[in-house]
C-alpha cells in the first residue's frame, strides 16, 4: 500500500506544503469542489489540479469524489445525460494519469453525524452518531449547514426530494446503480482508472431513504453487478465497521484477493448502542474495529493500493474541519505505516 491523505483544495488549511511533512505521505486525494453536481470536469481542470498537487511534491492518487446526480440515483429521465457527462469526467481523470475514482450512491445525504464535537475524555472532540438524536432533526428548514450534508437543498428541494425517493426502495436503487455501472464501468477501464464505492455512512436506512452498501452481500452483489476489475470498493473500516455484525479482516480477506479493493478508507469507531457510535483514535484498543486484523488481511491479500487515514479527532486546540484536522490524521498515517511495517517484518518481507 501507500499513504495518501485528503486534502480539500487551496481553501483548506491543511496546505500540500504541510501534508508532504507528515512522513511516509506520497499521495493527495481531492477533487474539483466547485464543479456543479452534475456538471463534466474538464481534462484541463483536472490537469491542473494535478500539476498543483506534483508541483508540492507530492501526486494526485485520487479524485474523491466525482459527486452521482440525484437523477442518476432516482432513475429519471434526465439520467442518460448526466452519466455522459460522469463518463466525461472519468475520461478526464484517465488523461490526467489519476487512477482511483472513489464516489458514492448514497440518496440525498452524504456521510452523516448528529454531532461534529463530541467530547471524549482525553478533551479531544470527535464525530459521533446517534440514531435517536437523527430522528430529532428537523427537515422542514432544509439541511443548512448540518452534518455530512455535501449539498444544501432548501426546504422545498429537499421536501420534493423525499418525496420522490418514496417511490424508490432497495431493490430499485440496485436497479439504478446497475443501470449507471453498466454504462460508466467500461468506460473507466479503457480510461485506465478504477472505480471504487465508499459504503453508505452510516451503512442503514436514514429518514426513510434505502441505503444498500450496508455489508458483505451487499458488496459481493456491488462486483457482481458488472465483472471488471474497474468495478471496485473503497474500504472504509469506520463506514463498515459502525455494524457489529460486519466481520472486517474476513471483509478485507476477501475482496482484497479478489482485486476488488482499490482504496481504503482506515478509522476506528466505537459502538455504544444500536445504531450510536463515536470516532476514536486509529489503534485497534481505542475501538471496535480490529484495525491490525483488517491491515493483516490485506497485506496477505496482496492490496497494493492507496490508503488514507479516515475523519480524526480534534486535539491540541486545533480548529478546522471536522474530521479533517491535520494533527489526529496525521498520527493516525504514523500509526497505519507502523503497522503495515510490522506486519511485513513478521511475514519476513
Amino acid at each position: 500500500m501507500f499513504m495518501t491523505f485528503r486534502w480539500f483544495g487551496e481553501s483548506d488549511p491543511i496546505s500540500l506544503e504541510k501534508i508532504r511533512q507528515i512522513p511516509g505521505v506520497t499521495g493527495v486525494v481531492s477533487a474539483l469542489y466547485d464543479t456543479p453536481v452534475g456538471a463534466p470536469w474538464s481534462h484541463e481542470r483536472v490537469q491542473r489540479l494535478a500539476e498543483s498537487v506534483d508541483d508540492a511534491g507530492l501526486r494526485l492518487s485520487v479524485i474523491e469524489s466525482i459527486p452521482v446526480h440525484e437523477d442518476i440515483k432516482l432513475g429519471r429521465p434526465t439520467r442518460d445525460r448526466l452519466i455522459d457527462n460522469y463518463v466525461e469526467s472519468i475520461r478526464s481523470m484517465g488523461e490526467a494519469g489519476i487512477r482511483v475514482l472513489c464516489y458514492n450512491f448514497m440518496p440525498v445525504f452524504d456521510w452523516m453525524r448528529t454531532d461534529l464535537s463530541m467530547p471524549l475524555p482525553d478533551g479531544s472532540t470527535a464525530l459521533a452518531y446517534d440514531d435517536q438524536r437523527l430522528a430529532a432533526l428537523d427537515l422542514s428548514r432544509g439541511t443548512g449547514d448540518l452534518p455530512g450534508w455535501a449539498t444544501a437543498y432548501e426546504a422545498g428541494e429537499l421536501r420534493a426530494l423525499l418525496a420522490a425517493y418514496r417511490d424508490v426502495d432497495d431493490e430499485r436503487m440496485w436497479e439504478h446503480l446497475a443501470y449507471f455501472l453498466e454504462r460508466v464501468v467500461p468506460v473507466a477501464e479503457a480510461s485506465g482508472v478504477r472505480m471504487a464505492l465508499h459504503p453508505d455512512d452510516p451503512p442503514w436506512p436514514i429518514f426513510g431513504l434505502p441505503r444498500i452498501i450496508t455489508g458483505g452481500a451487499a458488496l459481493e452483489r456491488l462486483v457482481s453487478l458488472v465483472d471488471s476489475p474497474a468495478n471496485g470498493i473503497t474500504f472504509c473500516t469506520g463506514s463498515l465497521g459502525s455494524r457489529p455484525d460486519n466481520d472486517l479482516p474476513a471483509l478485507a480477506q476477501r475482496f482484497a484477493s479478489l482485486d476488488r479493493i482499490h482504496f481504503a478508507h482506515c478509522r476506528n469507531v466505537r459502538i455504544t448502542g444500536p445504531k450510536r457510535f463515536h470516532e476514536v483514535p486509529h489503534p485497534s484498543r481505542f475501538g471496535d474495529v480490529d484495525m491490525a486484523g483488517v491491515l493483516g488481511a490485506l497485506r496477505d491479500a496482496g492490496f497494493a493500493g492507496p490508503m488514507r487515514p479516515d475523519h480524526g479527532r480534534m486535539i491540541w486546540g486545533e480548529i478546522g474541519r471536522p474530521g479533517y484536522g491535520l494533527y489526529d490524521r496525521a498520527l493516525g498515517a504514523m500509526y497505519l505505516q507502523g503497522m503495515w511495517e510490522g506486519l511485513a517484518a513478521g511475514a519476513g518481507a
